[in-house]
């Protein structure tokens, strides 16, 4: 299960990852917002980051103008890595080396064809598993 959210500026590009989603068979649930009225960012980041902190969700997808400011908000939260991306290959990185749970992405710098081979980049790579990258990951955590 994917959660989803999005402010205002990332609500178009979300409506597009849903449906990519949906045409891959990959359960969602979609935590808002529902439209393009002005929002919050940070309401939709703590929605997002609580059903993938609680299990509820494996991983999450949040995107707002840029990608920085939810993904910030994301990052304040116990347990959440959320990872900005912009390219494949930082997408690859991050799950490989990051082992992170939570993508970012900007609504109004990514493309919609190029934000959904993202996505799928995100969700198709495993965590490599290196005991160096676990070091790590124990340091942020930390």
């Amino acid at each position: 299960m994917i959660a989803l959210g999005c402010d205002h500026g990332g609500f178009e590009l979300k409506q597009e990852i849903i449906k990519h989603l949906e045409s891959r068979g990959i359960p969602y649930e979609d935590f808002g917002t529902y439209d393009n009225a002005s929002t919050d960012y940070p309401v939709y980041a703590r929605k997002v980051a609580a059903a993938v902190v609680d299990g509820k969700c494996e991983k999450g997808i949040l995107v707002c103008g840029t990608g920085i400011g939810i993904s910030i908000a994301a990052n304040k939260v116990k347990g959440i890595r959320c990872a900005l991306c912009t390219d494949c290959f930082m997408a690859e990185a991050t799950r490989l080396h990051n082992d992170a749970n939570v993508l970012a992405l900007g609504g109004r710098v990514v493309g919609v064809g190029l934000a959904l081979k993202i996505v799928d980049t995100f969700l198709d790579t495993p965590f490599s598993n290196d005991e160096r990258h676990i070091r790590r990951i124990k340091g942020i955590e930390d």
